[in-house]
């Protein structure tokens, strides 16, 4: 079992910054990949971005590319995600996912979820 707590959501200005970060406790951290992913109301969720088990490999969906980053430290069992930019309809709630395989950009190749964190972009 892996227990993921996102924090860092809160209410920013169009072009503002937020960073997100999710703390991982349960199993190894290091061995999962993780993900971002964000659900705006009456929308499904979508991917935001993801990160392999050791940081190497980042990718990210078009519509945050440039602006998003994702990163993590596994020595202190955090993911992370820097958004930059932001735009109002980057409003969502944002969930980080553990992987323990590849990690993707489907909601079904994800073994655990954070219970959310709100961002919401003022215009």
């Amino acid at each position: 079992q892996v227990q993921l707590v996102e924090s860092g959501g809160g209410l920013v200005q169009t072009g503002g910054s937020l960073r997100l970060s999710c703390a991982a406790s349960g199993r190894t951290f290091g061995s999962y990949a993780m993900g971002w992913f964000r659900q705006a109301p009456g929308k499904e969720r979508e991917f935001v971005a993801a990160i392999s088990w050791g940081g190497g490999t980042t990718y990210y969906a078009d519509s945050v590319k440039g602006r998003f980053t994702i990163s993590r430290v596994n020595a202190k069992d955090t993911v992370y995600l820097q958004m930059n930019s932001l735009k109002p309809e980057d409003t969502a709630v944002y969930y980080c996912a553990a992987d323990y395989n590849y990690g993707g950009a489907s909601v079904g190749e994800y073994d655990y979820w954070g219970q959310g964190t709100q961002v919401t972009v003022s215009s």
